[in-house]
């Protein structure tokens, strides 16, 4: 017969059974457990790695703009240096044209031109629109640094020329004032008869009836000069810049100022002055060219209607000039006026028919380029 377990080995078997399954179930939940710390931890890890990510291409964008905006700064430096060597190198060249023949030491043009050739390569390798490189702040060209070096180093070399220039132009003045009063001294007196004081001619140096000596100025108000360029002058009419006007090469007033006109004017005014000398042995003597807007208020003022509206002068444009008021050498009949009037025309200077002998406001000594 068949023995049946008895109920004590069933209760251990069971028992058993139980804590069997109790642990198996305990050890799936801490596999379980230990799964989801490691996903937690790699996903934390993964979130580090993204932001650190985030951090490195943010820095990046950052310095790369940071870069950027100093290639643009650098840029606009640069240009800004480039636009003020390009006004010294027009300048020089400008005092090189003027001061040609006219300096008593050549080298120091030599030197001026050697400065502007060296500016005009800079200029060249710097073109006006260069963009800033993308790997540094100053792109192509020089930098800002050597070309404010070059616009001091033509500034300078322009100076010493304009210096010896001017000194070259006062010595032949002087040196021609010199020859003219001994000239003056050497002419015999004009004879005179009568207590009448009337003379047996009307040549330089004669006075007439009154004794009064007909060749000295017949201009009686407060003395005035002529202009400098206006520096800063927007163009219009007394207020010139340096740009537009340039001096002849000999002449220079009471006070030292050169005499300026309009370029086309004073290029036009160089030529029939070769022509005035050849044909009377010195140069166009000059009282006044441009006048500024303030000097003609000053003579509108002082000389009333004789004097134009200020604005509306045309020694205002540049384009007029005043000879000396000797009436015995350059008014109406002499050799001089005469010579102006008829051959000053093949070189684009007239007298305007207000200013002619019976015009409505007679000026022997005004002329006007017309072109």
């Amino acid at each position: 017969m068949v023995r049946q377990p008895t109920r004590r080995v069933t209760a251990v078997a069971a028992t058993a059974a139980v804590a069997l399954a109790t642990g198996l179930v305990g050890l799936v939940l801490h596999r379980q457990d230990a799964a989801a710390d490691d996903a937690a931890a790699a996903s934390a890890s993964a979130r580090a790695e993204l932001v650190s990510d985030v951090r490195v291409d943010e820095d990046a964008i950052q310095r790369a703009m940071d870069g950027r905006g100093a290639a643009e700064l650098g840029a606009s430096v640069r240009q800004e240096a480039r636009g003020l060597l390009l006004d010294a190198v027009e300048n020089g060249i400008a005092t090189l044209d003027v001061s040609e023949d006219e300096v008593a030491d050549e080298s120091v043009r030599d030197t001026l031109a050697d400065a502007v050739q060296r500016a005009k390569h800079a200029l060249e390798s710097t073109p006006a629109d260069a963009s800033p490189a993308p790997d540094g702040p100053t792109g192509a060209g020089e930098s800002a640094a050597l070309l404010r070096a070059l616009t001091a180093e033509v500034g300078a070399a322009e100076a010493v020329v304009h210096e010896a220039h001017d000194a070259f132009v006062a010595t032949r003045e002087a040196e021609r004032a010199a020859q003219q009063a001994q000239a003056a001294r050497a002419k015999p007196p004009s004879s005179q008869q009568g207590a009448t004081g009337s003379t047996g001619s009307s040549g330089s140096g004669s006075t007439g009836g009154s004794g009064v000596d007909r060749c000295t100025t017949t201009y009686d108000g407060p003395p005035f000069y002529t202009s400098p360029p206006t520096k800063g002058g927007d163009g219009s009419n007394g207020k010139l810049p340096p740009s537009m006007l340039t001096a002849t090469s000999w002449g220079v007033d009471p006070k030292g100022t050169r005499y300026y006109l309009r370029s086309a004017a004073t290029a036009a005014l160089e030529r029939l002055d070769a022509a005035f000398r050849a044909q009377f042995g010195h140069h166009l003597d000059l009282d006044l060219t441009y006048r500024d807007y303030a000097t003609q208020v000053a003579m509108r003022e002082a000389l009333g209607s004789i004097a134009a509206v200020p604005g509306t002068s045309m020694h205002g444009t540049g384009l007029a000039l005043d000879v000396p008021e000797l009436p015995c050498e350059y008014g109406y009949g002499t050799p001089q006026h005469t010579w102006l009037t008829t051959t000053g025309r093949s070189f684009g200077w007239v007298q305007p028919s207000w200013a002619a002998k019976h015009g409505s406001n007679p000026e022997y000594w005004h002329y006007e380029y017309t072109g």
